[in-house]
């Protein structure tokens, strides 16, 4: 073998592999009259959603979308949010879901970030689906999930129009896109992150092997949250077991319908965040309903205070799964199965770990130059293996920062022990996660600063035993005026998303900062505590 020839004497070529939608395809083959998907009074059989798919891919095709093109689809959880996800993948376009409470101009921005072609908005946002018609110029055209005064179509009726289409799934390789994840990764505004059939099938698989293990089409899911993120990858994992996906039959989370529901239609498995497990598990809805069908509750999305993770343990049963990961990772970093939580606080409750490396996963803590630490030294927290995505799109700067020598760099920091349990300790950026959500400070800080009373201003995130952590803005006033705490968050409401609102603003005289003029954030949040937080 002379220098030219590859390692091993092999030839790298494009390997093929499973377009996504043939987990449909297989179900509506093998399972045609189980029930797929529950929402209300509206039920779906495997069949009837593939046909579905069809129908609606069809439909798109026939607006000149194909593979490689970018379906941007802004929706509350329904069935006809669930079927795009397989309809686009059918046709090899990419999925591109966006979390439906950002604001019109935050939705444009995805639209033109991510060349969308074709954008599916839900009925309850026409002012969304106007300022994406009017200002992305590669929008080509507009449909409406539900009846709507805007778009030229309703998903309903292209389903109707070509209804018995048969669309073969297209051809497509391990590193064909399938879906743009969007996420603001370690710092910046928001950026796809590019996922592709091939990661996504290892994915499908490692949720199995380690956070659902025995799922068949016996189980059933039920979703309570949005499932153009995380809710989503797992809802995958159970489509490719055949196991039923139930909604709550409103927007609205309802802890005591989700207990009916868990009852009645006997719920195996659901995903959640810290948030939500809390209130779960404080309910009285909780005594007043059997839910001994659950096998596995997983939570994921932000650190659980360690007494919320006790009253877990004791009303719903050893049953609860942590994992933690990030979207560029599609979640695959570390787990905590059932076995290892317990309601003692002995040696073996590893309290405050995030588990351990998840299948086919590799962990490392590095320092600033890329050199593994030891165990119990901090450092960031880097992975590879099958689960990370393929980079940003269309972004080689923000890709240079997030890989390190092959390792995609988390930008959290923490420590693994001697045993190669994990546990995050800090953040490298400024973000903090409120209910589940990232918030990026920033983002926020300047649009308060747009307040003609506000001359200096640092948001931080800090502690809160709900939500783990709530936004706090810390302003500086113009000389002369005298702004308030509700005439701020009157100001703020229209200008980002709910989710990103401080939920408290302090005035101070003047805001720490170091020797260079900056303003540490660590700074901020010292002098909040040292000032009474949370009577602060």
């Amino acid at each position: 073998m002379n220098m030219q020839d590859p390692p091993g004497g092999v030839t790298p070529v494009s390997v093929r592999v499973s377009n996504l939608a043939h987990l449909l395809t297989r179900n509506a083959r093998r399972l045609p009259d189980l029930p797929g998907f529950i929402h209300g009074e509206e039920r779906w059989s495997w069949a009837e959603m593939d046909r579905a798919a069809s129908a609606l891919a069809a439909g798109l095709a026939a607006r000149g979308i194909g593979k490689g093109d970018r379906v941007l689809v802004h929706s509350k959880n329904g069935a006809e949010m669930f079927l795009s996800m397989f309809a686009t993948f059918r046709l090899g376009a990419v999925w591109v879901p966006t979390n439906f409470r950002l604001l019109p101009e935050e939705v444009l921005y995805l639209a033109t970030s991510s060349g969308a072609r074709s954008f599916l908005c839900h009925a309850d946002f026409p002012q969304h689906a106007a300022v994406v018609a009017a200002g992305a110029p590669g929008v080509e055209h507009v449909l409406s999930i539900g009846a709507a005064s805007f778009g030229e179509a309703s998903l309903a009726q292209v389903m109707a129009a070509h209804a018995g289409a048969e669309v073969p799934n297209a051809v497509v390789e391990r590193d064909t896109p399938c879906w743009f994840f969007f996420t603001s990764g370690t710092t910046g505004r928001s950026k796809a992150a590019v996922l592709t059939h091939g990661q996504m099938a290892f994915v499908i698989n490692n949720h199995l092997a380690d956070l659902f293990p025995g799922t068949t089409e016996q189980d059933v899911s039920l979703v309570v949250a949005p499932l153009s993120h995380g809710a989503g990858v797992h809802q995958l994992g159970q489509v490719a077991r055949g196991a039923c996906t139930v909604l709550l039959p409103s927007e609205r989370f309802d802890i005591a319908e989700a207990f009916r529901l868990i009852e009645t239609l006997r719920v195996t498995n659901l995903f959640t965040v810290p948030t939500i497990l809390k209130m779960l598990a404080e309910h009285p809805a909780a005594a007043q309903h059997d839910h001994s069908s659950r096998r596995y509750v997983i939570y994921a999305g932000a650190p659980m205070y360690r007494e919320d993770q006790k009253t877990a343990l004791r009303v719903l049963g050893k049953v609860i799964v942590q994992y933690f990961g990030l979207g560029e990772v599609t979640g695959n970093i570390t787990v905590l199965p059932p076995a290892l939580h317990t309601t003692e606080d002995g040696p073996e409750a590893r309290i405050g770990t995030c588990g351990f490396e998840r299948t086919g996963m590799e962990v490392s803590i590095q320092d600033d130059d890329g050199r593994a630490l030891a165990p119990f030294e901090t450092g960031e927290i880097c992975v590879i293996g099958p689960a990370v995505f393929a980079g940003y799109y269309a972004n080689p700067e923000a890709n240079a920062k997030a890989f390190r020598d092959g390792w995609f760099r988390t930008g959290d920091l923490g420590h693994l022990d001697a045993e190669g349990f994990l546990y995050i300790t800090g953040r490298a950026s400024d973000m903090y996660i409120s209910g589940g959500s990232n918030v990026y400070p920033r983002e926020v800080e300047e649009k308060i600063l747009q307040h003609p009373a506000i001359a200096e201003v640092a948001v931080v995130g800090m502690p809160d035993a709900m939500w783990g952590e709530v936004g706090v803005a810390v302003c500086v006033a113009r000389d002369g005026t005298a702004p308030d705490e509700a005439a701020l968050m009157e100001f703020l409401g229209p200008k980002v998303a709910r989710y990103k609102l401080p939920r408290r603003f302090l005035f101070w005289e003047a805001l720490p900062k170091s020797g260079y003029g900056k303003i540490p954030k660590r700074m901020v949040k010292d002098e909040i505590l040292a000032r009474g937080w949370p009577a602060a």
